[in-house]
Order: C-alpha cells, then structure tokens, then sequence
C-alpha cells in the first residue's frame, strides 16, 4: 500500500512529465498577505501570477503544500476534517484549460495512483447570474467515464456557488474587488458505508454522513470581481487542489482518515498514555492528533503562543488539545509529540532540526496555561469566599464566565473542566457581542490586502523595498528583513536591529525613501538562476522557499531583491513616505510602521 511520501512522489512526477516545474512548499505563515493569518491553500501564494505577473518558472507549476484552515477547528472530531493537511496542486497559467486538466486529473486517479473508477463521483458548476452552467467538463467527465464503461447517468451532480465556485474568499458575494475566482469540478470517492439517515432521507456526494469523500477539486479560474460584477481575466488558469490525508484514505479506503497508516501510530501512542481506546473516545482523540499536529508546524513556523493573530490560534489549539488529552487522563503529552514528528519527518525533513523549538514552545505553554486554570480557580475562589469558608462552587454567574473567557483565555468547555457550570444562553449573547467587535475591528484591519491588488497595496509593497535598502544604508548591512504585513493603509517592516532607532536615524531613512522617490527610479524585474540572483547582489532572505528560477525587481541602482511582486513601475508614483511608529519586537528585531501620501 503507498504511503503518503510516495503519493507526493507519484503526483509530483506526473505533472513534471507534463511539463510543469516543482514550485517550493511557501511558508504556513504567509509574507506580505494581511488578509489572511496562514497559507490555507496552494493559490494563495500564487495570487499575483493568476492575475497576470509572470511566474519566473513558467505557465505550468505543481508542488504540494502545507496549509491550515483556523475556521475547521470546530470541525474537527468527525471522520474526515483537520485544520493541518498537505495540498497537491497543479497550476495552469494561462496555458492548458479543461480539456487537458479533467482528463490528467482521471489518469492520475484512476492510473497513478490506482482508483477504481467506477468509486468516483463529480459535481459541476450549475451557473451564477451571467457565468454560465459548466456543459464543457460535464461532457469531458462523460466521455472518461464512457471510456472506463462506468454508468455516468448517477455519478455528475449540478451545484451552484454555495458548492461548486472557488475563490480564496469563498462565494462571489464575499469576495473582495479585484480577487480572481471561477467556477470548479469536484471529485468525491465512495468509501461504501451505510447512509446514516439523520442527515437525510437520501445520501449524495455532500452529505455529511461520510460516505463520500471529497478528494480533488479543480478550480477553473476565469474570472476577476469589479465594481460592475465579473469580467473574465486576460487569461484563464487552471488551480488544481487535493488533499494528501484524503487520498490516502481512499486509497486505503477508510472511511475514518484517522484509521489510515498516516495516524494510527498517532493513535497507539495516545492510547498508551490515557489507557483509553480509540473505539470509545474517537471525538477526543481526533481532536488531541489534529490540534497537536497544527501547533507542531505552527510552532515550526516560529510562531509564540499569544493573544493576538496566529499566536491565539496557537493558543488555542495547543489548550484545546491538552483538554482533550487531560480529559482522557493524560499526563505527560512528549510521547505524542514524537510520534507526530516521527510520521511526518519523512515529507517534512526540516521538523528535526525545529523539534527541540517546537518541544519547549508546547511544554512552555502547557505550563503557562496550568498557571492560568489555577489563577481563575484562585479569582473565582476568592470572589464567592464567605467568611474563611468556601462555598463548594460549582455554578457561577455568565459575567464571571465571560470574565474568565475575555481575561485568562479560557473556552467555555476550559471553564466548565475547571469544574464551573454557568447560564451558556447569557454566555452565548455575550460572546456574540464580543465577536461583532472583534469582527468589526478585523475587517477595519484587514481591508484590502496584497491579494486584491489594489492600487495602495501595490504601492506599499514597492515602497517596502525601498525601506529596506533605506534601513541598510543608513543602519548597516546586518539588518535583514525578518517579515511584512502589508494593507492599503500602512506597512508594516520587521527588520534585525539590536537598538531602538534615534530620531536623526528616522529622519534619515525618511529623508532617503523619498529622495528616492523624487527622483522617479524605474522599476524593473528579470527571471534569473537563483544562485545567479544571490551572486548579483540581490537580497533574498526568505531564498529557501524559492524555486531554481526567481524574479528580481530592481529600482534604480538603490534596490536589487528577490521577490514576487506585484509593483509599480516607477518610484515617483509613490508620492511620499513617514514613518509613524516603531516597536521592539524581541531577539534583536524591531518593527517599523510606514505611510504613503495618498
């Protein structure tokens, strides 16, 4: 039975021998994207070259890629859903469309990898206002099937935008101007169990009783959001996605991707440790596998577990996770630790290295989260003390709850393990309230984004560059940029340097950046040999995430970088430049905060 590296290898080589260039694995945490806190598809680093920007390996491009999705971790606990999952991808720039990727898409299936074709089912893009109904792959996936002498009459299902469209952001209605989409064709695999009725009197390839497996799905990007709706894109692109743990799954076919030969020993070693089995505790379990997989590469990322950003989401998996294992009897949480490091060093080599890093950031926030439970058990204690006795407390008020939540982190499942029941329903509105906030203030934070291509946001990327060049001349060449957030209302540059910079040395870069400008420097790029970029002076120091083949974006003779743009194509558009605040962040790094004249 293959295991999951030489599926990898299987689909890797596919591609490759129809001429499409292995692309790096970019990092979880993605650079330069405000909209989103991880890399949660193959696209999502891909988004200037789905728009246009010409890609420095060419039209096709395959890899696969780590990927997190913070909005599944509620999901998690059923047979089929983890928030961490590797994603095959193959990518058509411009080049091949349906009619080549559906075929390959099959013989990879049901060729490479050995699938029966007569366990595969589809579903079709049904239409969206002027975006016609997808008649062009249902009659591809007609003529594979006929070939196969599969009965198609039952197996294509129509969807609309709810199932069947792909953008980053979801449905056209949510999708930000500027953000590319299209239309996609799924694949489910049959694993054959018995249709549970609870979901439904008849089962279909969404239900969610687990019977069928989504295991590919094939985006069709053709389409641009504008202010007057969707216009097709100059070209249209192929963006192919499949997930490896569900693969894997169908080729063993298991209907529980937990059961596969990519987590049993997972399971084994937390059944050792809570002398409780996987049978009886399977919700739990599930939850203890994925969540302590996530904070590995999360952690991996160099990412701290905090109150903010992918620290919180940190966070929060890392404590969900020891609820889990503490609930089951849980001591000492190592043992698991090893074990997911052991079933994924042989595709992720580099959490060998990292493991020791990301030991000690899980046992540190194991410690600092016992110290939490045992200071709310402290504030609740003292609060409802009578006299020198306690009461025996088991109910507090929701505000008292909340306060926990908002104050020490806690969930309302944390809270009640500490042993404290509450009103849920007044917990409930309150939480909504505090979301609508948190809400409201994201969308204010996030708004726009490189991904959207707006005009602002293009303009901060340029004018990042040269802030780096800036901060290298007037500081010293030991500062290397160590991370970017970019939004169209300001950036944000995280750069080594040991002290806190004097006002002379801000006046000083200021004063460069928009000399810089005035002089109105062109901007050009060139696709080089990576070696050949880093021998001709241009910065790259994020360079092991980059293929062979690298774009370099020169400005003037100021600034020479590695990178993917999108930018402008001459300085003087950028009008003029302030910083307006900087902060120590920690291991000799600071953050510095940028405006543009609008």
């Amino acid at each position: 039975m293959l295991k999951a590296r030489e599926i990898i290898d299987i689909y890797i080589s596919f591609f490759e021998k129809r001429g499409h260039k292995r692309i790096e694995n970019s990092p979880l945490i993605p650079e330069n994207d405000p909209t989103t806190l991880f890399t949660s598809s193959g696209m999502q680093p891909l988004i200037p070259y789905l728009l246009g920007e010409p890609h420095p390996l060419g039209k096709r491009l395959t890899n696969v890629q780590n990927c997190f999705r913070a909005q599944d971790i509620d999901e998690v606990g059923d047979n089929r859903h983890t928030t961490f999952f590797r994603m095959l991808g193959n990518w058509s720039l411009g080049d091949y469309f349906k009619s080549e990727q559906i075929p390959w898409f099959f013989e990879f299936l049901t060729k490479g990898l050995g699938l029966p074709a007569e366990k595969l089912y589809i579903s079709v893009f049904n239409g969206y206002e002027n975006i016609p109904r997808d008649n062009l792959s249902e009659n591809i996936w007609q003529e594979l099937f006929d070939n196969e002498g599969v009965d198609i009459s039952d197996r294509i299902f129509y969807y609309g935008v709810d199932k069947n469209w792909w953008s980053r952001s979801g449905t056209p209605k949510d999708m930000p101007i500027g953000e590319p989409g299209g239309p996609d064709s799924e694949v489910f695999f049959d694993l054959g169990t018995e249709h549970d009725k609870k979901f439904g009197e008849k089962c279909h390839i969404n239900c969610e009783c687990g019977r069928f497996l989504e295991i590919g799905n094939s985006v069709f990007m053709e389409y641009k959001k504008t202010e007057n709706g969707f216009e097709k894109l100059s070209k249209a692109n192929v963006d192919f996605g499949g997930g490896l743990e569900r693969l894997l799954a169908a080729l063993e076919n298991k209907s529980d991707i937990f059961q596969t030969s990519l987590f049993l020993p997972i399971i084994k070693t937390i059944e050792n440790e809570t002398a409780k089995k996987y049978g009886d505790y399977k919700k739990e379990i599930r939850i203890i596998i994925d969540h302590f997989i996530a904070s590995t590469f999360i952690a991996a990322s160099n990412v701290i577990p905090s109150n903010k950003e992918q620290g919180y989401i940190l966070r929060r998996l890392i404590r969900r996770g020891l609820d889990n294992f503490y609930k089951l009897g849980g001591k000492e949480i190592m043992p698991i630790m090893r074990s997911i490091a052991g079933q994924y060093i042989d595709t992720d080599p580099e959490l060998e290295e990292k493991f020791e890093n990301v030991k000690n950031t899980i046992l540190q926030e194991e410690e600092i989260y016992r110290t939490t439970r045992e200071k709310a058990r402290v504030l609740i204690e003292k609060k409802y003390k009578t006299g020198d006795e306690l009461k025996g407390i088991s109910k507090i008020s929701s505000e008292d709850a909340f306060l926990l939540y908002s104050t020490h982190g806690l969930s309302p499942t944390q809270i009640r393990s500490l042993g404290y029941e509450f009103n849920e329903q007044e917990f409930a509105k309150k939480m909504e309230e505090h979301q609508k906030l948190s809400r409201a203030g994201a969308e204010k934070k996030f708004k726009g984004g490189l991904a959207d291509n707006s005009t602002m946001t293009v303009k901060y990327h340029t004018a990042t560059h040269l802030l780096h060049a800036a901060l290298r001349k007037i500081l010293g060449n030991h500062v290397e940029q160590k991370g970017s957030n970019i939004t169209s209302e300001r950036l944000r540059f995280d750069f080594s340097h040991p002290e806190k910079l004097t006002e002379e040395q801000i006046k000083k870069i200021e004063n460069l950046i928009n000399e810089k400008i005035n002089d109105n420097l062109p901007i050009a790029f060139e696709a080089m040999d990576k070696e050949k970029a880093l021998k001709s002076g241009a910065l790259g120091f994020f360079i092991a995430k980059y293929a062979d083949k690298v774009n370099v974006y020169t400005i003037g003779d100021f600034s020479k970088e590695v990178c993917g743009g999108p930018h402008v194509d001459f300085t003087g558009k950028l009008k003029r430049f302030s910083i307006i605040k900087q902060e120590n962040i920690g291991h000799g790094a600071r953050r510095i905060y940028g405006k543009l004249e609008n």
